[in-house]
Parts: structure tokens; sequence; C-alpha cells
């Protein structure tokens, strides 16, 4: 509890107290003497004083501000005075004036006259004046007010940020700390108190209020601040007696939690609101405000609060836990907490008062989360939370806000700002609703989405999400969406794209709706849908993959689902991994007696074999699947098995068997089909444009790759657009064209969208482009870029391709080597690169022949590669 300080009029500060005192007794037992008679002489003024009796009553009221009443209070204790002489000095101002005044109003008592009259009049404001000018002199020098609580011990990371809001301070400007409960707001605002800057601006007239410690009114918010400044006025009807304290000298004051207070569905919300704007006003005052919530005075510097830095939430933890050195598994927790301030003190707090190893606070943490998160004094984040949920705000929000947030708890994402409408149709006032779940910090918007912190979200989390109603509708809603075909040969394959976006949201959908309910075919569908969205428009890992394979065998879903990871492994290049699930999807497919399925995993294992340079087995396998496709009479399937044919013959160097196939494919564009063949036109275009080009037809393979151009751009597939200028771009450095191909890699990069792989592929092929033209630091800096997305990727044999060139980049800058069109292998190699895009026919190197660790050395000092 805070102590009023004393104040000291010379060396040593106790001399000369006593008679200073006296004095000063003496003056104010004077003045209400003089009151008492004023008093008196009012009630026998005649009715036509009555101007002359409302200026008593206003000379009264300003002199009860100061406690100087007719009853005889007494000021001196009322006031704790100090030995000031300019408060001594002031009241004797006071006491003088009134001396003369109960004698004037008798005579006009008597006299009546309208001189008299003036002259009283003109008395009384004067004496009104001087005790409104004597008001703060008096109450400045008298009453010290309540210093603020100590800064916190455990506060780090946020020196910039509070050297801000110091500055701030400095100039008087007002400050609004806003952020999630437990972000650390207090802990700012009492560290800023604390700053020597401060303390030598403001000495001890540093002041803070817990706006949650009185009831949200009016009046208990300004008796609160008369009380905490020192103006000793008690329950003042507005700011008016305290103007001439805050006016007279420069002070800074903190309303902690003032979002009790300012709450724009509170009781005396606007009057409140008011005040508070008004003390913005102030020119020798500071207002610091803390608030889970947006409403506060417009005036207010608002700098972002971010969550803490890893260091600083390992330095708060490891300081309170205090057991051992730093750990993964710890270090693993924090950053689950997005490093939230309030959360990780309290984790501390609980693992320290247990007395739990790392891998009992882990258990723990698992099997409780939100207990954990409470000590045994009661202090818990639920509480933070719990005030923001039932604040007048969030409770007028009606019945379904502690729903739609829980749907935003939900996603890992949270919720993309523009579904709001067909995500919640039925909700009339959606946008409103999520727009105050961000004014009360419970949610805040990041890229878009309308998401909450971890912690918050794992308070918030729907304990059955099958059972939210709204969490089902939003299911329904992707399940929806994965239904559609991405394959670029569809009309609305841009409208796909979503999923580029949206991925980790349905990601953690499927995998919480397919773990409650194994045998929900609805999400398994969508389960297929969901990868083979991945595959055409952002390959990558999932955690679905396991769970897929441990299906049983007669599961409906299974073989589906195998078949489109075993696509997607093989888009982030693991060939072999991919060329496995094919396999066991054919086992599957040929113990169900499934034709279409047989055939359809035949094609698939052509292409795996073809990446994986197993040409005779592919050829075999996509002839078997084209006989099949055949006898089924799918015309489309056919088409696909050409394609696979031909590739697999150019991979082979069967120049003429490709060509052959690939106008056999022509053949079958001509029949009429239910679907435009727009898609495998290009296919066939771009291919014959492959085999012109290995053949050494330039001219031919020119027009039928411009050809394949002009069928893809219009639909934008960008698959088909990367392959094709990747493909060409390599025809002209064959060429020693280099300006051409570096046109065109440039065009292929910009058809990369969200594949690494592909961008991995349009750096490599960009950085031997460079090496060709000797700009040696922008091939060493591509290729650098391009073995990061490989590596990131798992892709083996391109990371030592790429560790290769660069060895060779590295021997030309030496100057050992210098690239010119030689025949060495290397250079070969180069110019050899794959004709063909998605083959892996870049295995003409052979082991590298320097330790790949020189290479990530070099890595390590370069800059990040950043990618569409």
């Amino acid at each position: 509890m805070s102590t009023p300080s004393q104040g000291t009029s010379g060396p040593g500060g106790g001399a000369g107290f006593q008679p200073a005192y006296d004095r000063l007794k003496s003056t104010e037992q004077s003045i209400h003497h003089e009151i008492r008679r004023l008093t008196y002489t009012v009630r026998t003024l005649h009715e036509e004083s009555s101007v002359t009796k409302e200026k008593i009553d206003a000379l009264l009221k300003e002199l009860d501000r100061l406690g100087l009443k007719a009853d005889g209070g007494d000021v001196a204790n009322a006031l704790q005075p100090t030995r000031s002489d300019a408060a001594l000095a002031a009241l004797e101002r006071i006491k003088e004036k009134l001396q003369d005044l109960p004698d004037r109003i008798e005579n006009v008592g008597r006299v009546g006259n309208d001189g008299n009259t003036k002259d009283v009049s003109d008395l009384l404001d004067d004496i009104r004046d001087t005790v409104v000018d004597c008001q703060s002199v008096i109450v400045s020098a008298s009453i010290p007010g309540e210093l603020p609580p100590p800064a916190p011990r455990a506060f780090f990371g946020r020196e910039e940020l509070t050297d801000k809001i110091v500055g701030h301070a400095e100039k008087l400007e007002p400050v609004a700390l806003i952020g999630a409960g437990g972000i650390g707001k207090t802990a700012i605002a009492l560290t800023v108190l604390d700053d020597d800057r401060i303390k030598a601006r403001f000495g001890d007239n540093r002041r803070f209020i817990r706006c949650d410690q009185f009831p949200a009114s009016r009046t208990h918010f300004l008796a609160r601040l008369s009380q905490v400044i020192g103006a000793g006025v008690k329950n003042p009807e507005d700011l008016a007696p305290l103007r001439p304290l805050l006016s007279s000298k420069e002070m800074i004051i903190v309303l902690d939690n003032a979002e009790s207070i300012l709450d724009p569905q509170g009781t005396d919300h606007q009057e409140i609101y008011t005040l508070v704007d008004e003390l913005c006003q102030f020119k020798t005052l500071c207002l610091l405000i803390t608030s889970c919530i947006t409403t506060v005075p417009r005036y207010c510097k608002r700098p972002q609060i971010l969550t803490l830095s890893e260091e600083a939430a390992c330095e708060i933890f490891y300081g309170i836990y205090g057991n051992g050195e730093r750990c993964g598994t710890i270090n693993n927790l924090l950053q689950h907490l997005e490093f939230h301030a309030l959360s990780i003190t309290l984790l501390a707090t609980t693992a320290s008062d247990n007395v739990w190893d790392h891998i009992r606070l882990a258990e723990e943490w698992e099997e409780q989360r939100a207990q954990v998160l409470q000590t045994d004094h009661n202090e818990s984040l639920a509480a933070t939370i719990e005030l923001s949920l039932a604040s007048p705000t969030f409770c007028h929000l009606g019945p379904n806000a502690r729903d739609l947030l829980g749907v935003v708890a939900f996603f890992p994402q949270g919720v993309d700002e523009e579904n709001l409408d067909w995500f919640f149709p039925t909700i009339p006032n959606r946008k409103n609703i999520f727009d105050k779940f961000c004014a009360l910090s419970l949610t805040h918007r990041s890229s878009g989405f309308i998401t909450m912190l971890a912690p918050i979200r794992d308070y918030i989390y729907p304990q059955d999400p099958k059972a939210s109603p709204f969490l089902c509708a939003t299911k329904d809603h992707y399940f929806t969406q994965l239904s559609a075909n991405p394959e670029p040969s569809e009309s609305l394959f841009g409208e796909t794209q979503w999923i580029i976006r949206e991925d980790v949201n349905v990601e953690h959908l499927l995998d919480v709706f397919t773990s409650t309910d194994t045998n929900a075919v609805d999400a398994w569908n969508a389960c297929s849908g969901f990868l083979h969205h991945l595959y055409w428009h952002k390959p990558r890992q999932t955690t679905l993959g396991t769970k897929i394979e441990g299906l049983p065998d007669g599961h409906p879903s299974k073989t589906r689902c195998l078949h489109r990871l075993a696509h997607v492994s093989e888009a982030i290049g693991k060939i072999a991994e991919g060329k496995q699930l094919l396999t066991q999807t054919l086992t599957l497919e040929k113990e169900q007696g499934n034709d279409f399925g047989i055939a359809e995993m035949l094609q698939c294992l052509s292409s795996a074999n073809e990446d994986l340079g197993i040409y005779e087995e592919g050829i075999q396998q996509a002839k078997e699947a084209l006989e099949m496709f055949q006898r089924l009479g799918n015309v489309k399937e056919q088409l696909n098995c050409l394609t696979s044919l031909a590739v697999l013959f150019l991979a082979d160097n069967q120049l003429d068997a490709a060509e052959d196939t690939i106008l056999h494919s022509f053949d079958l564009l001509l029949l009429p089909t239910k679907k435009s063949q727009e898609y495998h036109l290009c296919q066939s275009h771009q291919l014959l444009g492959n085999v012109y080009n290995l053949k050494g037809e330039k001219e031919k393979a020119l027009h039928h790759y411009k050809t394949a151009l002009m069928i893809a751009s219009p639909f934008s597939w960008q698959y088909q657009l990367f392959a094709i200028h990747w493909e060409m771009a390599h025809m002209f450095l064959h060429g020693g064209e280099f300006d051409d191909a570096n046109a065109h890699i440039k065009q292929a990069k910009l058809h990369v969208a969200d594949d690494l792989y592909k961008l991995g592929d349009g750096m490599k092929t960009q950085a031997q482009v460079w090496y060709k033209q000797h700009r040696l630091e922008d091939a060493r800096s591509e290729v650098v870029d391009a073995y990061k997305i490989y590596e990131r990727l798992g892709a083996a044999e391109e990371m030592d391709y790429c560790h290769q060139l660069f060895h060779m980049i590295e021997q030309a800058v030496e100057g050992s080597s210098i690239p010119s069109g030689s025949d060495s292998d290397s250079e070969q190699a180069i110019e050899c690169s794959c004709i063909i895009y998605g083959s892996d026919s870049d295995t003409y190197w052979t082991a590298p022949s320097t330790p790949i660790e020189d290479f990530q050395e070099f890595d390590q000092g370069s800059e990040q590669v950043s990618h569409p």
C-alpha cells in the first residue's frame, strides 16, 4: 500500500514545522469565523438582494471545496498541510478578503440602494476569484496523493516499446496500451512509471488507478481520481474541483484495466469516456491507459504490443522456474503459448509450486492445458479471459457470440474474414460480432484472417466440435468446396486455388473429424479432395498420411486417399515413396476387382517409374493401362495414358515412338467428347515441342511450344505455363541463346504459385543460365536459394545437383574453371539438363567432389530466400 510523501521547506526538512502549522491553524480558524458571520448575514438579506445571495452561495461552494465550512471543519487536518509558505499566504489572502464582507452585506440590508448592492456584488466576485486562484496553490502544496505500485522484477524484451512510451510521456502525449488480456500491458505501464526519465520528469506526481477495483460509474471514477491525485475533494460531481490541481503541475496517471470503465455498453460509459477524454486535453498531464478494449480517446497514441521474443520468454520462465538448464521441451511449450507473458508466468509458477521436472510439466500440459495455467493462489488465465467474456459489450452480442468465438478458436489460422457471409449466413450481424471480438482483444486480424493467441484459443476451443452447430456448418462448407475437381482441364480450375490460403485450417478440420469417426465417409471423401487440391496448388507433406495408411483395407475411402497421397509425395520429390503408395493402392484395387482403378494405378505407376528412370517397366505399365481404358471406352484416360507413354519414350530417347504416340493422341482429340479437351491438346503440343527440340528441329519445336502457350494462357494453367517456359529456357540455354533463356526462365518463375519444387527448379535453371553468362555472383546466390528449397522439401538428388553446380561456380570464381562451352561432363550436364519438366533426368551428376558441409557453411551466411 502506498503512503503519501511529506514535503520539506529547508535543510533537514524538520525545522520550523510546528510554528508554521500553528499559524495555519490560526488562519483557518479566523476564516471559519468569517464564514459563520457571512452565513448568518445571508439569512438576514431582503428578497430584493437575491443576486447578492446567489453570489454568496457560489463563494461558499468554492470555499467548501477547500474544506472551509461554516460548521467548523478543520482544514489543517483535512488537507494534511505541509510547511508551504505559499499555501499559508494563500489562506491569509482569503481571510483578509472575507473580513470586510459581512459588514458590507449588513449595510446593504439596512440601506438597500443600488450603489451599495453593486459594491458588494463586485467584492463577492473579487473574493471568489481569489479563492479560485488560491485553490491550486493550497491543494498542490498540501496533498501528495498515492504513489504507484513497484515495477515488475521479471520484465524482459520490451525495452524498445517502453522507450517509445517514455518518449510520448515526456511530451505529455496520452498513450493507450491495447491488447489481449495477459499480454503484459500492466507490466509495461508500471515499468514506464519506474523509468528514470519519468521519475526525473514527474517526481512523486506519478499515479496509478486500477479501474477494475471500483464500480464502473462516473461517481466512483471521480472519487477514485480525486483520492489518488490527492485533490482531497470527496465525491466531486465533475472535474471542476480537480482542475486546479491537474493544471498546477505536471503529472502522469495510469488508468489500468480501463476496459471496465470504457466499455461502450457500460451504464455510464459515455459520461466516463467524456471525463477520460477531457483528461487527455490537459497540457500538464500524461494519461497512460491500459485496456483490452479499443474504445479509448482518439488523441491517444497506440503503440503496438506484440508477444514476447523467444529469448525474453525464456528469461521470464526460467527466472521463476529456476530448475536446471534450458531444454527443448520447455522451449516448445513456450512457443505453443506464442510467448504470451501471463501464460508463461503462470506455467512457470505452477511448475515451480508443484516441483515438476520438464517431463512432468509436458505431460500435465498435454492432459489439461488450461488447468495448468492456474496457480495455487488462484491466479489464472481463465479468470482474465472470463472478464472479457463477461463484459457488457460481449454480453450484448447475443447468445451466439460464444459459439462463434469457438469457431475462431477451432481453426489454427482463424476464420478468413472474406468468408464470413457464407460461413455464417444465418447470423444477420455477423460482421459486427467479429468486429467486436477484435475490439475486445479476444481476437485480432492477421493476413486477412480473424484469429486469436494460442492460450486464448486453448481456453475457448470447443470441447466437442461435433456438437457446435456453427462449426459443423463451416465443416459442411469446406467439404462442399473440396468436392470440386481442381484439375487444369476443368473450367473452374482457378477457383480451387483457395486451398493455397486455407490448407492449414482444412488439414486440422479433417484431422479432427476423421479422428472422431473413422467411418465418416464424408470426411474421408473430403480428405481425398484435400490431397487432390494440394497436389495441384500447394504440394507439401501432410499429417493425414499416417492416418490414411492406417485405415482398414476394406475402408471405402482408402484406395482413393492412398492414390491422392501418392501424387502429393511425387509432387514434392519423394518419388520412391509415391511409388510404394501406388503399389499398395494397386493391390487393393485388384482385391476389389475394380478394372478402372487397376488401369488408373498402372498409368500412375508408369509415371512414377519414368521419374525413377525405370523406363522399360513404365512403358509396359502405360501400355497395359491404355488397353484397359480402350476396353472401358474412356477417352480422357486414354489421353492420359498416351501422355505418360510419350513422356517415357522421350526419356528413353525413343523419339520416333514418342512422336507417333503424340500423333495418336491428336486422333483421339478429334473425337466428340462431353468435355473440352484443351488441356490435353496443350499437353500434346508441348510434348511435340520436346520431341522436335531433342531431334534438333528448333523451328518445329518453337511452333508447338508457342501453340501450347497460346492454349494455356487464357486458362491461366500455372503448371503448364511454367513447364513450357522452363523447357523453352533449356532449349535456348543449350543453343547458347542466353538472353532468350533468361527471358523464358523469368516467365517460368512467374507461374510457380506456391509450388516450392517448381520454384527450386526455376532457380536452378536460372543459376545455370547465369553461370553460362559469366554472372557468377548472381548464379552462386541463386543456386544457394535453390538448395535451401530442395533441403526444405527433402529432395536429396536435387540438393546434390545444386551442390555440384555451386562447386563449379566457385571454381569459376577462383579462376580455375571458366564457363565457355567446353565438352566437360559438367558442361554437358548443364546443357543437357532435363528437357521434360517433371522427370528426374537431372542425374548426370556423380557424388559431389566437395564436402556438403562446405556448402552448408556458405549457406548459413547467405540471406534467406523469399518465395512467391
